[in-house]
This record gives structure tokens, sequence and C-alpha cells, in this order.
């Protein structure tokens, strides 16, 4: 059986060292784990009053469903997390009894400057606890954005980083099958 992954980056830049790890994690996920990146770039803010949902966050509510576990791509902005990948929950979590989240097992990874995005990879956890989303507490993994591990176009190079991918990738198949069961 596959898992199926819905990985979400919160920076919307093409060349975003985010999107650059999670692109890593999607080209070598474990056997038995497929993931699919999702695309925020025309995911318009939530609003209530929105008579009908635009079709991009149609997509992504589809998307959504479809998947067995979540993998962040955690940039860090102004010591929080990125509004994009905010908005995205944001709109998942207002879904029917949370359904589209709950009890979901969870990866969080991020690149940001100086301590590659623990804060902001802190403050998503305490989103998560009240989305009913699981996250895994082991291994982190953290990049720091301007150290050279990234080529100019935000693919990931260092084999450490890497390293810490596969093995977080690992631990995601293990703790989804743990919380289905």
């Amino acid at each position: 059986m596959t898992i199926k992954v819905l990985a979400i980056s919160g920076s919307l830049r093409a060349k975003s060292t985010n999107r650059g790890m999670l692109r890593y994690a999607q080209a070598n996920a474990p056997q038995g784990m497929k993931i699919h990146l999702a695309d925020l770039l025309d995911v318009p803010f939530y609003n209530a009053d929105l008579a009908e949902k635009p079709p991009a966050v149609v997509t992504l509510l589809q998307e959504f469903a479809e998947a067995d576990a979540l993998l962040f791509g955690c940039p860090e902005y102004n010591y929080s997390l990125a509004p994009a990948l905010k908005n995205a929950l944001d709109w998942a979590s207002r879904e029917p009894d949370n359904h589209l989240l709950r009890g979901k097992a969870v990866a969080i990874m991020g690149s940001a400057a100086g301590m590659g995005s623990s804060r902001a990879q802190y403050h998503l956890r305490q989103v998560c606890v009240y989305l009913d989303l699981h996250p895994l507490n082991k291994p982190e993994v953290f990049a720091n954005a301007f150290s050279g591990a990234f080529d100019h176009d935000g693919n990931l190079k260092d084999s450490k980083i890497q390293d810490n991918i596969k093995q977080q990738l690992s631990a995601l198949a293990q703790w989804h099958t743990k919380l289905s069961t």
C-alpha cells in the first residue's frame, strides 16, 4: 500500500530553498511513499464571505482529501510561519468536522536564515495541535538557507541535510502507520 503525502511549501518562490527541500523529498521518497507537491500560487486568502470556493482552493482541498499524511516546508517570516502555509491550513480546517486534517501524520522541515526556521516550525506545531494534526517529533530538519547547502535554483545539495530528510521520510511512514492502526 502506498502512503500518499501532500507536501506544502510556505514559500511561493520557484527558487525557494523550502521548495527545494520538498523537491528533494519528492525525488527521494522511500519505497511505498508518493509525495505530491501542492501549488499555492493562486490560492487566495481564506474569506468566509466567498459564495463559492475558487478553483485553486477546490484543487487544494481535493489534494488534502487524497493525502494520507502531510509534509510541510516551513520558511520563517518574522519569527513565524509563512502566510501561504497558514492560509492553506485555514482553508482545509474550515471543511466540516475538520475531516481533511484531523488525525493526519505530519513532518515538518524548513530553511531560513540563522537557525533554519526553528522558531517558525515550533509555531507551526502549535497550529497543528489545534487542528488535530500529529507532527512527527524526530528527526527535526532545519537548514540555513544561506550556508551553501543549496544551489542558485534552491535545490538542496548538502548531503547531511539530504540524509536527514530521508530519515524524516522513513520516520513519517512509520508514524503514519502507527497512527492508522
